[in-house]
């Protein structure tokens, strides 16, 4: 995506099934499950580059043994510095007790990090400082083994405000307002609830206090503890946790919005907000992974007894169609081919505007996340150039020779290379022109392949607020001097803020939303803000079941081509000399193209969970009002 949009977050878990000996005599390495969440972490780094932590527990330690080690970091790569940080560790230990290279028990009962039970997580923040208190995974400390919670997730709920309240009514006193915070505190507060009406149910069974300890431990029921933790969370998340004593899971919300992948075998259970990179790091099968379904948990017990478990029932999928656009790694199977699909079906439009001119034409992308995208563009275009070959063959085979059949088979599509990104540049420059000006030199462009009579054609995965694209690229390929600049979007307009982890929060950045409010003045309809003003205000004190979505209101009386058409006029000037247009994804040919994944809520407004409305709503009071924050 040109638009620069921090996004999503990534988790990684891994449980070893099998002694920690077991790794080192099949693999030479005790330190196998550390290596392994390297490489989850890494293969995962697309997904946040705020921030890496990682946490592991030792099962069955003794007394006064350190049985927890946790490592954050957010330096400019953090999953290198906490990695480096822990070989250090490792490497001090080991050069400081030679004995410990050859005793597993020893490396386990002194060196940390080295655990049965491991969790990764990596962060692109969407709220709050960038500072190593906000990364992932949060520690929640207690002298009783298994009252230490550990937490990390993807997610985002649209409701901390009541969240918190309700930790305040319990009489907690949380230290923050964050979300991170108040999930851990609310999953805190039913884990010592669930231990004290056990250690109770234990002691008139005749245990004393030290013999009850491992009782508990066997005996926590964590979905019991999941379902009543999460029965106010409105939000999309895939949330992990781990318990000191060894317990673990994986909880996924009820809508399905943020993913979750696991596999199982009789060495180890993995969990990971993609599929490829569990495929690739412990090299199994595409069938092998599986989803974790919307409103279920993946539990493992500290014994290793793995279950999935209904937390909550399930609302309608509305997985992020954003995950198959853009944020994941297109190396998964269906993930690139539903890709392709975008690019096959924008083809239609694309030709519509070009007049079905593939002979002047040039095909190219930007960025190279668009790549996908484009092949499926090029396949379909070189079908029409095909079906343009035999229809010329076809009206001239009572004349043609020889050479003009060779020169009718040998037309080409011309796709290149014509957008190059050069490293980022910094804008030390406040002064807004001088800014401007380093900002247009972002992308650098290949002279010579385009012609003045040719038609630029360029695929961007996604058009949010169009800045990139107005200051650098469009000005950039008007350099080039092309007949007509089209820029195609594989997604459709971005017309709505997300509150679900992408960070989209305010509605005036949209380019899109920008579009609408231009038509409105154009049409003389612009009264019509007031009224949606009016009408969020009035929705503040409802409950979420009940707030509309009015900020549709604003789009209702203009087509998608209006809007295109005046995105096309917002983001060129009078100093591209260019015909400039902008086509977008349809959101029908979204769905069709990634039929698993319907989540559109940015695009269409319909948010999957309640809370969604209310946050749109409010967006549109911030802006009404001048208030440059964040909706939720």
């Amino acid at each position: 995506m040109s638009d620069a949009l921090k996004h999503e977050c990534g988790i990684a878990f891994i449980r070893l099934l099998k002694p920690l000996e077991y790794y080192k005599e099949k693999y030479g390495s005790a330190f196998y499950g550390v290596n392994k969440m390297y490489l989850m972490m890494e293969k995962q780094h697309n997904r946040g580059q705020d921030g890496a932590g990682f946490a592991s527990i030792k099962l069955d330690t003794d007394p006064g043994e350190r049985y927890i080690s946790r490592v954050r970091s957010c330096e400019s790569q953090p999953i290198q510095d906490i990695f480096a940080q822990i070989n250090d560790r490792i490497n001090k230990e080991l050069d400081e007790n030679p004995e410990y290279a050859y005793d597993v028990d020893l490396q386990k009962k002194n060196i940390p990090y080295i655990g049965e039970v491991l969790l990764g997580h990596v962060r692109y923040g969407t709220f709050g400082k960038n500072s190593v208190e906000s990364v992932h995974p949060f520690l929640r400390q207690n002298n009783w083994m298994h009252r230490n919670l550990i937490v990390a997730g993807n997610f985002n709920m649209t409701n901390n405000d009541v969240l918190f309240d309700n930790l305040v009514r319990l009489g907690q006193h949380p230290k923050d307002k964050v979300d991170t915070v108040t999930v851990m505190e609310k999953i805190g507060h039913f884990l010592d609830s669930e231990v004290a009406k056990l250690y109770k149910k234990l002691k008139k069974e005749g245990f004393n206090k030290n013999e009850a300890s491992p009782q508990i431990a066997d005996r926590l029921n964590v979905a019991k503890i999941l379902k009543k933790s999460s029965r106010d969370w409105d939000g999309g998340y895939a949330m992990a946790g781990m318990l000191g004593h060894g317990d673990a899971f994986v909880l996924r919300d009820p809508a399905g919005i943020r993913p979750a992948y696991y596999y199982k075998d009789d060495e180890v259970v993995v969990v990971a907000s993609e599929r490829p990179v569990i495929q690739t790091v412990f090299n199994v099968a595409f069938e092998d992974v599986m989803e974790l379904d919307p409103g279920k948990a993946i539990i493992i017990k500290k014994n290793g007894e793995t279950s999935i478990n209904r937390i909550m029932d399930s609302l309608e999928r509305k997985a992020c169609s954003f995950e198959r656009i853009y944020f994941s790694r297109g190396s998964d199977a269906e993930i690139y081919e539903e890709r392709k699909e975008l690019g096959r079906l924008l083809m239609p439009q694309v030709l519509e505007e070009i007049n079905h001119d593939t002979v002047n034409t040039v095909f190219s992308f930007i960025p190279n996340t668009a790549e996908t995208s484009f092949y499926g563009m090029v396949e379909a275009a070189q079908d029409e150039l095909n079906k343009q070959k035999n229809e010329t063959i076809l009206s001239e085979k009572d004349t043609l020779t020889d050479e003009r059949l060779s020169e009718i088979l040998s037309s080409r599509l011309r796709t290149e290379k014509i957008a190059i990104k050069d490293a980022k540049l910094r804008t030390f420059i406040t002064e807004d022109s001088s800014r401007d000006d380093l900002v247009a030199h972002v992308y650098d462009v290949t002279y010579g392949v385009v012609r003045k009579e040719d038609n630029l054609v360029i695929i961007d995965d996604s058009i949010v607020r169009g800045t990139t694209l107005k200051k650098s690229i469009i000005k950039m390929m008007d350099r080039l001097k092309p007949k007509k600049i089209v820029i195609v979007s594989s997604a459709p307009q971005i017309r709505y803020p997300d509150c679900y982890g992408i960070d989209m929060a305010r509605l005036e950045g949209l380019i899109a939303f920008q579009a609408a409010l231009e038509l409105l003045k154009e049409n003389g309809n612009y009264d019509l803000v007031e009224k949606v003003y009016e009408k969020c205000k009035a929705q503040e004190n409802l409950a979420d079941a009940e707030v509309q979505n009015f900020v549709k209101e604003i789009y209702d009386g203009f087509s998608d081509q209006e809007v295109s058409d005046k995105i096309s006029e917002l983001l060129s000037d009078t100093s591209v000399k260019s015909t400039v247009k902008i086509i977008y994804q349809t959101v029908g040919n979204l769905h069709k193209a990634c039929p698993k994944n319907l989540g559109d809520w940015y695009f269409t407004g319909n948010y999957p969970t309640a809370g969604g409305n209310r946050v749109v709503n409010k967006a549109f009071i911030n802006f009404y009002e001048g208030k440059n924050e964040r909706a939720y």
